[in-house]
């Protein structure tokens, strides 16, 4: 049986801080005290930090059906949220990773955006009721992708991505992930197949122990600005490839 943590994550359910900081004076040569004026750039404060999006904000740049017309999305569910809000890990440096493959991430976002898609490769035209048959069970075994997207206000998206790499580290050797009551033991935690796109990006390959079957999960996140978008990946075949035309489009999207 699959982990129900797995499946539940993957089937159901910043900004740079840009700062002007420059001192400059302008001095009378009779009193430089008295006369002295402030220059513009030393009179111009911090810029403001970039705003966090909203969750409305956030929709609108969810990737969609009229993006990838060979995967099939779903919404995601309030319900499915709060279920991944129960998600931990017997080691608390590894929380964050086991709350990246459950729709939950990390830090405090401004907004959030959540959607689900899966590969559906369809037969050619001419072929036999036979050959229909076997893709479609074929499609059994494609790449479930859970796509979650936070915008942070200041520079809580580069931190919440850092989080996220900093426990890809410390918990390469191996975790357990506890959701609803249920335990899955996580083996071990590898870099991915590097992806292009966004500011900075972070592919990880997850392998876990579900009831004995060993499975392998892809964990990618993508930071752009102050929006981090992380797809959590599995396949009931056992190994999830990475989503990568999935996370081009979402990058693309998110400029």
């Amino acid at each position: 049986m699959r982990s129900t943590l797995v499946r539940r994550s993957v089937l159901s359910a910043s900004a740079v801080s840009l700062a002007l900081l420059a001192t400059a004076c302008g001095s009378d040569k009779a009193d430089t005290k008295a006369d002295a004026k402030p220059s513009e750039a030393a009179a111009t404060s911090a810029a403001p930090a970039a705003k966090g999006k909203t969750d409305a904000e956030l929709a609108k740049l969810l990737v969609t059906q009229a993006d990838l017309a060979d995967h099939t999305f779903k919404d995601s569910t309030p319900a499915e949220a709060a279920a991944g809000a129960t998600a931990t890990s017997d080691k608390p440096e590894c929380k964050v990773l086991v709350q990246a493959q459950a729709f939950v991430p990390a830090g405090t976002p401004s907004g959030t955006a959540r959607t689900k898609a899966i590969a559906t490769p369809k037969p050619a035209a001419g072929t036999s009721p036979e050959e229909a048959a076997k893709a479609i069970a074929g499609a059994l075994g494609s790449t479930a992708t859970t796509v979650t997207l936070a915008s942070y206000e200041a520079k809580g998206a580069e931190e919440a991505f850092a989080a996220v790499k900093t426990a890809s580290t410390k918990c390469a050797g191996g975790y357990s992930a506890t959701q609803d009551g249920e335990t899955t033991k996580i083996t071990k935690v590898t870099p991915g197949a590097a992806v292009t796109g966004g500011d900075e990006s972070l592919p990880l390959t997850v392998e876990l122990d579900a009831d004995g079957q060993k499975l392998t999960t892809q964990l990618v996140l993508v930071r752009k600005g102050n929006t981090v978008a992380t797809f959590s990946s599995l396949s009931l075949a056992g190994t999830a490839e990475q989503p990568k035309v999935l996370v081009e489009a979402q990058a693309k999207k998110l400029g």
